[in-house]
């Protein structure tokens, strides 16, 4: 089995800053990738930001520029360092681990989430 912990959500006013920490355990044989997302209330499961293994990223259109994602020194842990956060940024945010098995068979573990609140 795979854990996944997010960390480092909280309330912040509109135009602060704050550094979420994913990290993933247990019976991992390879990491494909590893994401964030996020939802509202009342909206859907968005994607937020994406890096995989060899550390090429992708983001969503509402967050590039202000959020970076990236690997940590830690295995299997990655950040999501958002500046600049708008109220519209106010979600719970979550982790997504896409690994590997030794068999080659792919499965997404997801995390709790953490809540991102930014104050008007």
């Amino acid at each position: 089995q795979v854990q996944v912990v997010e960390s480092g959500g909280g309330l912040v006013q509109a135009g602060g800053s704050l550094r979420l920490s994913c990290a993933a355990s247990g019976n991992i044989f390879s990491m494909n990738a590893m994401s964030w997302y996020r939802q509202a209330p009342g909206k859907q499961r968005e994607l937020v930001a994406i890096i995989t293994s060899g550390g090429s990223t992708n983001y969503a259109d509402p967050v590039k520029d202000r959020f970076t994602i990236s690997w940590a020194n830690a295995k299997n842990t990655m950040f999501l360092q958002m500046n600049s956060l708008k109220p519209e940024d106010s979600a719970l945010y979550y982790c997504n681990a896409a690994v590997k098995s030794a068999w080659d068979i792919a499965t997404n573990y997801w995390g709790q989430g953490t809540q991102v609140t930014v104050s008007s």
